[in-house]
């Protein structure tokens, strides 16, 4: 590979292309990780109740439950897996009784995080092949500038 400026900038942008497929993939990771360890820390401690649904929306939804000790919860962050709720609706929630704000939507757990989250890195790698081809091209147009530049000097 020739050294040229055009060249090292191309082989910098590969680098940087590559890292950030990394690490949307690493989030992607995370993010199912972290869904996983909301369920161990809600099935270690898992307390039933009847909640309202407060607001909803595809990746947010908030509810209102109370538990059995008369103690009524409005859950900041939302009910985890909150998709298909209607505000107004009835549901049934299962919650951390050490920390009753952990809560997430019955019979849901972070198997339905393994779609989007594989969605997103499946997204991020094929916008990354496609900033690969294009690099790739450039640096083939930087080859064939360099070599018409080394065939003039030559003749």
């Amino acid at each position: 590979m020739p050294d040229t400026r055009g060249h090292r900038v191309v082989h910098w942008a590969r680098i940087g292309v590559l890292t950030v497929a990394g690490l949307v993939t690493l989030q992607s990771l995370l993010l199912v990780a972290g869904a996983w360890r909301n369920d161990i820390a809600i099935q270690r401690n898992m307390g039933v109740a009847e909640a309202e649904v407060l607001s909803a929306g595809p990746r947010r939804s908030t509810v209102e439950f109370v538990t059995p000790d008369r103690v009524t919860y409005r859950p900041e962050l939302g009910v985890l897996y909150p998709s298909e709720l209607a505000t107004g609706m009835r549901i049934y929630v299962e919650y951390d009784k050490l920390n009753p704000n952990l809560v997430r939507v019955q019979h849901r757990n972070s198997k339905l995080s393994i779609v989007p989250a594989g969605s997103i890195a499946m997204f991020g790698w094929l916008i990354a092949a496609v900033a690969l081809g294009g690099l790739a091209l450039a640096d083939k147009r930087l080859d064939r500038q360099l070599g018409k530049v080394s065939s003039q000097l030559e003749s």
